[in-house]
């Protein structure tokens, strides 16, 4: 494997984390809400993106980094109102497996996305 690809994936997977649990604040947890969920999960995705174009700019540059980051700003806006919307319908308690299931699956979803942006790299 190509060392580039490696140093790329590591550090999605450092922004990921970042952005998902250090750095996601209680406002951006109102996605997971009913209604006014928009505007949370516009700025949780936004981070992310964000997160993806700090990553992919020093090596790739601004045009590269900043359409690979618009695509991981969709993506992960529809995975995460998807298992928002799994988990407003199905209300699983977190000792319920269906609430961890989804979380693996949401987490699962993200990785494919991170090595989606990956393969349009190279």
């Amino acid at each position: 494997m190509d060392l580039q690809i490696l140093l790329i994936l590591v550090l999605f997977q450092l922004k990921h984390f970042i952005m998902d649990f250090p750095l996601q604040s209680e406002y951006m947890l109102g996605k997971l809400s009913r209604n006014d969920w928009r505007m949370p999960l516009t700025w949780h995705s936004g981070y992310h993106a964000f997160g993806t174009f700090l990553v992919i700019f020093p090596l790739y540059g601004v045009g590269i980094a900043f359409k690979l980051s618009v695509i991981d700003f969709v993506l992960h806006f529809i995975i995460d109102r998807i298992k928002a919307m799994y988990n407003i319908i199905v209300s699983p308690g977190i000792n319920d497996p269906r609430f961890w299931n989804a979380l693996g699956a949401d987490q699962m979803a993200h990785q494919l996305t991170m090595l989606y942006l990956v393969y349009l790299l190279y």
